[in-house]
């Protein structure tokens, strides 16, 4: 039997993996964002969840790699974007001509932003200066304005001083420090008291439930990308693993219905009225073409990638699950 290393986040929806011929040897990883780098870079895992955008561009850059329509973790995006305390920024389009913090230019929930900017509120995110302080896990697609922090202090840090006027929380922003590979330094948000940083959008929650149901677009994090050479040794191996990760999610779900293990889970269960966590091509259709739209005009895809969602991932039988 062989073995099949397996680097995830820490989902319950994703543990005690069942893959007819393979032994599952989980590797674990914290944060889960550091195996990234590693398996596009060196391809040290068998099986990794790995971010979307920093997927697709792994893709066309020629690395080995594809994936099966599992997406272990999704988010809404209204309320990623802080304002410095004296910024003025009042609307979306205040942010034009002003400098952002986001920790690299191609993470997700940069590239799901900038998308919903553009085309929700008009905002031409190009004449916004992104300000990064760490690298990309696909180098080489970065837009010319964007500026590379280099004295080693942290977007929290640059945010409070009102060096840049918004910036982007958690770890795609203002709620880490320090490189992935070395493992992240949590770090405390900046306060958002009288005198600290506001959110762009006040009522976030309702303004990304109303985006899902005008759209269909519930925007994912993670997918599950595995080597190449693996699947042209075994070309059943991605319906295996699709099976044995839906089968992960059912137990899951009969065991906790309401997802209380993950509270963000049960949140945006019920923003979503249904299921948090979507398997399959059909039911994510809408997400994974505006993903494609998005990292395209934003100049991470070429023009001419495969938009069919069905191209994004190994030949396989993916019910939606």
């Amino acid at each position: 039997m062989d073995e099949l290393t397996v680097a995830f986040g820490d989902y319950p929806h994703a543990t005690g993996l069942d893959v007819p011929g393979y032994r599952v040897e989980p590797v674990e990883v914290r944060p889960i964002i550091g195996a990234y780098r590693r398996m596009i870079r060196d391809l040290e895992f068998d099986v990794c969840e790995l971010a979307p955008v920093s997927y697709l561009m792994a893709v066309q850059a020629g690395v080995p790699l594809t994936a099966v329509p599992v997406f272990l973790n999704r988010r809404f995006h209204h309320g990623d974007v802080q304002c410095a305390a004296n910024s003025g920024i009042r609307v979306p389009r205040d942010l034009e001509g002003r400098r952002v913090g986001v920790r690299a230019y191609t993470v997700s929930t940069g590239v799901w932003v900038r998308g919903i900017l553009a085309e929700e509120y008009g905002v031409n995110v190009g004449a916004i200066t992104w300000v990064v302080d760490d690298e990309d896990h696909v180098e080489g697609r970065a837009p010319a304005n964007v500026e590379r922090v280099t004295d080693g202090r942290s977007l929290g840090e640059l945010l409070r001083a009102g060096e840049i006027d918004a910036a982007f929380s958690g770890n795609a922003g203002t709620g880490r420090a320090g490189a992935p590979r070395a493992g992240w330094t949590a770090t405390a948000e900046p306060d958002s008291g009288p005198d600290g940083p506001y959110p762009l959008f006040a009522e976030a929650e309702v303004l990304g439930a109303d985006h899902y149901v005008r759209t269909g677009i519930y925007p994912l994090h993670s997918v599950v990308a595995l080597r190449t050479e693996l699947v042209e040794r075994d070309p059943e191996l991605p319906t295996r693993l699709y099976a044995a990760l839906a089968d992960a999610k059912r137990r899951q779900v009969a065991a906790d219905p309401g997802w209380t293990a993950q509270k963000r889970f049960a949140k945006q269960a019920a923003q979503i009225n249904g299921d948090p966590a979507p398997y399959g091509i059909a039911r994510n259709e809408p997400t994974l073409s505006a993903l494609v739209r998005y990292s395209r005009e934003q100049g991470l895809l070429d023009a001419d990638f495969p938009a069919d969602p069905k191209a994004l991932f190994a030949a396989g039988d993916y019910p939606d699950a």
